[in-house]
Formats: structure tokens, C-alpha cells, sequence
């Protein structure tokens, strides 16, 4: 079993605090113990950010023009970007756009080619990156064709919680649409097989949310529940996937029923990362289900309006490359397991050597 993985790290928005928790999240030196970082973007604007946090004195980092030239000892930075490129912390620009597609399109490049093991993103501005040409809405949809891949769901995952959604960047109108059966049991299976080969989680119980107030009661606030949200729950119970529900949010999350099941899954966005956020903010990693990689990314935005007063919290970029970690260690266990390679105790001894993101401050 591979010990020390090489880490792909995307910039994001090159104006927001992504550099700020990228390097926070790397600064401690045993980091480099544990993996090989490799940033794509800008060594010239990495110093720019690193100069701006005065905490952090010494980094040894290495420019590099491709993830092959990486050293296992230092942070490594992919010069993907033009040498006049430059950092304007505050807001997104053109430019920042397009560094951000740029830093994208070559981790993924390397991702594809196996320079690197995991990806972790950086965050972007969907609308800037949008206005750029990026022909998605966000990271996961890119990912998703990238791979060719039928669907994906996103994933908010933490040690206290587990999200997924059923529809994610679409308008609050277009939701009761956008939910189907089909839909819901797409997500259902990818949540249930990633629970099982990602996070080691046996027959995990899933709670299904409802979309209307109240579960519908009864068809007076709504019949999505009886007539698209029941029915999908019971195929996929026959399917032999432990889904509960239709739960009401309000209760399920303010009564700490969450913590019956081993994950929820939301009709929409706003609907499962709201709670999530309120409960697991700090640590919280948005993952992509369903790829045939492992791709992580914190939780939250771009933060403009912290960029480059080193005021960001980095928790949860390192909590992203931890878990991106963990998941590809536990995906080597289960393919190993499911192949007969592997005995069970060796599959918990396995376990007890990469037990979750190490204990650094």
C-alpha cells in the first residue's frame, strides 16, 4: 500500500484567500512527512500571499514546471500561469478567472496521466469563471465530463455529518422539476457505494430529506413526497439500500436525527449545506461521489473580502487534503477486499495506520 501520495492542489480564484489556506494548510513541516504537495499556479503570486502572513517565516517550496519534477521534500508549485501574472486580493478579475480554469484544466491533465494520486481544488467564482468561457457551474459538473462519467453527486462530508443533494447549481425555481425517481436513485446508489468503497462504512443507513414543509402533510403543501420521493425510497430499498424517509428538515436537523444515519441526502443545495455548514463549517470538505478519482475541496467560498489581511481559516483545506488521503487509501482496501487480495483483519490493520486527517495544529 502506497504510504505517501502525491497531492494535487488547484489555486482557485488567485484574488480570493485560496493561496492564504493553501499555505497556512502546508506550513507545518511534517506535512511533508505525510505527502507530496504539488500547487498549480503561481510561484510568484504563492510569495506574494506567503509574505502577507507573518507567521510563517520559512517554507521551502519548489518551482517546477511540470508534476513529474516534484520533490518529495518541499511544497512544489506547477507554473502554470504567465510570468506577468499578478495577485489583486478583493474581487474577482478576467484575469483570476482564468487563472483559475487554467490551474483546473492542468491538475486534471495530471490527474488523468497519474502525476498525481488526489486533487483538491481551490476555491473559484462561478460567475467569473463563467463569464471566462468555463462551460460549467462549478467544479463538479467540469469534473463529471472530464471523466465521462453518468453522474456525480456532491458530497459535504466531516466527522459529524455527511451530505449529499439531489439537484446542486441549478435556481431554487427549477428544483421541484429537476426531481425525479430516477434522480433521487442515482444519488441513493452513488451515496451508498461511496459510503461502502470511500469511507468504509458497511450497509450505510441513509435519511432521505423531503422537499416541502412538513413532508407534504399529507399532499396539502405539496405531492412531490407521495408521488416522486416515496416511491424512489422504495425501489431502493428493494435494491437493497437502507434509505429512510421522507424526512421534514426542520426536525431531522434541529432535533439531531442526522445523527441516526450514516448520511442525508437533500432534495437541493441550500437545503443540505445550510445545516451542514452550521454544524461542521470549520472541518467540512465538499467531495465528489461518483468519479473514478478523488477530488476534495474546502467548504467554503473565495472570501474576497478576507483575501491578503491573513484572516482566513485554513481547517478546512487541510481537512480536504486529509480526507482526499484517507478516501484514496480506503479505495485501495475495498478494491483489494472485493478482489479476495486482502483479509478483513488486514483491511482494519490497514485502517489503524491511516486512521483520519493526522493531529496538526
Amino acid at each position: 500500500m502506497k504510504d505517501k501520495l502525491v497531492v494535487g492542489i488547484t489555486q482557485g480564484d488567485s484574488n480570493g484567500i485560496g493561496y492564504e489556506v493553501i499555505i497556512k494548510a502546508l506550513s507545518d513541516p511534517r506535512i511533508l512527512d505525510m505527502l507530496t504537495p504539488v500547487v498549480y499556479g503561481s510561484s510568484k503570486i504563492f510569495s506574494f500571499y506567503r509574505k502577507s502572513i507573518p507567521e510563517i517565516e520559512q517554507m521551502d517550496t519548489n518551482a517546477i514546471s511540470s508534476a513529474s519534477e516534484a520533490h518529495p521534500k518541499r511544497v512544489n508549485i506547477v507554473n502554470c500561469l504567465p510570468d506577468n501574472v499578478f495577485a489583486e486580493p478583493g474581487g474577482a478579475t478576467a484575469d483570476s478567472a482564468k487563472a483559475a480554469i487554467t490551474a483546473l484544466e492542468w491538475a486534471v491533465r495530471d490527474l488523468k496521466s497519474g502525476s498525481i494520486d488526489v486533487l483538491v481544488t481551490g476555491p473559484i467564482n462561478k460567475k467569473a469563471i463563467v463569464s471566462e468561457g468555463f462551460g460549467f457551474p462549478g467544479h463538479t459538473e467540469f469534473l463529471q465530463e472530464a471523466f465521462g462519467v453518468k453522474d456525480v453527486t456532491m458530497f459535504m462530508i466531516s466527522e459529524r455529518l455527511k451530505v449529499g443533494v439531489v439537484t446542486g447549481h441549478i435556481p431554487l425555481k427549477d428544483v421541484p422539476a429537476a426531481i425525479t425517481e430516477e434522480k433521487i436513485l442515482s444519488k441513493l446508489r452513488l451515496m451508498k457505494s461511496s459510503l461502502e468503497q470511500d469511507f468504509g462504512i458497511a450497509n450505510p443507513r441513509i435519511g432521505v430529506l423531503s422537499l416541502n414543509p412538513h413532508s407534504g402533510d399529507s399532499g396539502l403543501l405539496g405531492t412531490e413526497e407521495q408521488e416522486i420521493i416515496i416511491p424512489a425510497i422504495r425501489k431502493a430499498t428493494e435494491e437493497g439500500i437502507m434509505a429512510f424517509g421522507p424526512f421534514s428538515p426542520d426536525g431531522y436537523f434541529g432535533m439531531g436525527h442526522y445523527e441516526q444515519f450514516d448520511a442525508t441526502l437533500a432534495m437541493y443545495h441550500d437545503q443540505g449545506l445550510a445545516p451542514f455548514k452550521a454544524i461542521a463549517f470549520e472541518d467540512g470538505v465538499n467531495y465528489t461521489a461518483g468519479l473514478p478519482v478523488v477530488r476534495t475541496s474546502p467548504d467554503h467560498g473565495t472570501a474576497f473580502e478576507l483575501a491578503g489581511r491573513d484572516e482566513a481559516d485554513p481547517r478546512s483545506m487541510r481537512a480536504a487534503i486529509f480526507q482526499a488521503i484517507d478516501i484514496w487509501h480506503h479505495r485501495r482496501e475495498w478494491e483489494a477486499l472485493q478482489e479476495g487480495k486482502m483479509p478483513v483483519r488486514e483491511v482494519q490493520e490497514e485502517h489503524r495506520q491511516h486512521p483520519g486527517k493526522p493531529q496538526i495544529a
